[in-house]
């Protein structure tokens, strides 16, 4: 789970990370009241779950009070990168002599953590990463032995970044190990004309399997806020939760339905080694029922920038025949428009087959290995 940039500097707060002082509002009325408390002059900046905000027209700065509620009254209701914008941060502006990036994000494949940091941050850093990467240094963490010190002033020094940047390290550290954050980000680090050194935006993502160790990340919390929150989620992932199943939308144009993790990741690949682009992840687990089935193709019908649909199972816990009436259920309340590629194999396989061979909708298709029903959703997709 993302959290806003204000909840995020609210988290680093808790850590002794200095922040400039901010408010959040909803309203451009609020924006004119809360600019006179900071002071007059302030940075208004949108709060979306997406980067490029500034280059977007989303953080802007107003002269006084006057001019915080017109800026604020510009960039609320925004659209960024599909995210509407329903609140922004005003926060008092600094001067600025440096900027840095550091961040610590989990290394799935090397079964670490990597400390990320570069002399270099700011709107740019994307770019800097893309042309000059001996820019960005990346440095492993064991996170049994953490950032101690002596970890902090190794990684401020490979970067290029001041010594007095290590404090930081180590603290931003402890927010990734005791908020069970997958990343921590700091965009731009920055060091005032006067030697401070402040976080002037942040991003955190938690894990969402650690709420139940992390109760105010919950729904009553005040901090997540729920209602912002879903609004500015995907909405077809917004649904599948909804409906209990576990879907990451992606940007291909090939829907894809499983059951096990491993097994739709596979599937992922080798539809995207037969030509086309998977649109999403929907595992419907071991012991998915013929509602569940249906609730998936629902969910995956949905989507408009799919163009054909796989399912692929294997029949363990799952028999077969289960997939294969959740899928009838579905064709029985869902308009199919778009061809649907079923691969049964495994428990009760025969049966599902025979299922789907009496329903003998025009559009559904089946083949019987996995390698063929991937080539074949691929070129129904690419057509």
């Amino acid at each position: 789970m993302d959290l806003y940039e204000y909840q995020a500097r609210e988290v680093f707060k808790g850590y002794g990370i200095a922040v400039p002082d901010a408010a959040v509002v909803d309203h451009p009325r609020e924006a004119r009241h809360a600019a006179e408390l900071l002071g007059g002059r302030v940075v208004v900046k949108a709060q979306v779950k997406t980067g490029g905000r500034g280059k977007a027209g989303g953080v802007k700065l107003a002269a006084d009070p006057a001019a915080a509620e017109v800026t604020a009254r510009q960039i609320l209701g925004m659209d960024i990168k599909g995210h509407t914008v329903r609140r922004v941060m005003l926060a008092q502006p600094v001067d600025i002599q440096d900027e840095f990036y550091v961040s610590y994000v989990l290394d799935r494949a090397a079964g670490t953590f990597l400390a990320i940091a570069s002399a270099e941050g700011g709107m740019d850093i994307e770019e800097v990463a893309a042309t000059r990467p001996e820019a960005v240094a990346r440095i492993p963490v064991d996170p049994s032995e953490g950032v101690t010190e002596a970890k902090a002033a190794e990684i401020a020094s490979a970067a290029g970044l001041p010594a007095e940047t290590a404090d930081v390290l180590a603290r931003l550290w402890q927010v990734l190990v005791r908020e069970d954050a997958l990343l921590v980000e700091v965009n731009p680090l920055v060091r005032t004309v006067d030697g401070a050194i402040l976080a002037l935006d942040g991003k955190v993502t938690v894990d969402g399997n650690a709420r139940f160790r992390q109760a105010r990340w919950g729904e009553a919390s005040a901090v997540r806020d729920t209602a912002v929150h879903d609004a500015d989620a995907e909405p077809l992932e917004t649904a599948a939760a909804a409906k209990g199943l576990t879907y990451v939308k992606l940007d291909g144009e090939v829907g894809i339905i499983g059951n096990g993790a491993g097994l739709v990741m596979s599937t992922l690949d080798v539809v995207a080694g037969r030509g086309a682009r998977p649109a999403n992840f929907l595992d419907i687990g071991g012991g998915a029922s013929a509602q569940v089935m249906a609730d998936g193709l629902d969910v995956i019908l949905s989507d408009p920038d799919v163009k054909a649909v796989l399912v692929n199972v294997f029949g363990g816990i799952t028999a077969c025949d289960a997939v294969a009436e959740g899928i009838v259920r579905a064709l029985d309340s869902v308009h199919l428009t778009r061809p649907l590629v079923v691969r049964l194999d495994g428990n009760n396989a025969a049966r599902g087959r025979a299922v789907l061979d009496a329903r003998a909708h025009p559009l559904v298709e089946q083949v019987t290995t996995m390698d063929g029903a991937a080539a074949r959703a691929a070129e129904l997709a690419n057509r």
